[in-house]
């Protein structure tokens, strides 16, 4: 059965600075040897995951890049921009307004802290939850 978990920004810290819940995910996935897609909201976002990346830990490294380039099948981490098509892999992180699109194993959701970001993630998880999904909550 796929899993749908929907991340809670709560905490001080991922308030303050929502990609870098991101980026912990990401690399938890990593760890995991779990091939990734981050789908993002925009462009700028994505730009901004990429670089947080290289520098949000320096004992990590974890292979990421924009995708829509050749070496997109052999990069375990990949940033998608709304527009940019990307095979299906067995997680995605998906920070979009929308339930992630394809087929996967688990599907993050990162939620921030606003009452407007809230609302929308209610309807996601109605979504999920109707398509087969598991869905679970975690605060952060």
């Amino acid at each position: 059965m796929p899993r749908a978990d929907f991340y809670l920004i709560d905490k001080p810290r991922f308030r303050e600075d929502p990609l870098l819940l991101v980026c912990e995910l990401a690399k938890r996935a990593f760890g995991a040897q779990q091939p990734t897609l981050i789908l993002t909201r925009d462009f700028e976002q994505a730009e901004a995951i990429d670089e947080y990346l290289w520098a949000f830990d320096e004992d990590a490294f974890i292979p990421h890049q924009l995708a829509g380039d050749d070496d997109d099948a052999n990069t375990a981490v990949l940033i998608v921009p709304p527009g940019v098509e990307a095979a299906d892999r067995p997680m995605v992180i998906n920070l979009r307004d929308v339930c992630a699109p394809g087929h996967f194993d688990r599907v993050l959701e990162v939620v921030a802290a606003d009452p407007a970001e809230r609302e929308g993630s209610r309807a996601r998880w109605t979504e999920y939850k109707k398509a087969g999904f598991e869905v679970n909550k975690h605060d952060m």
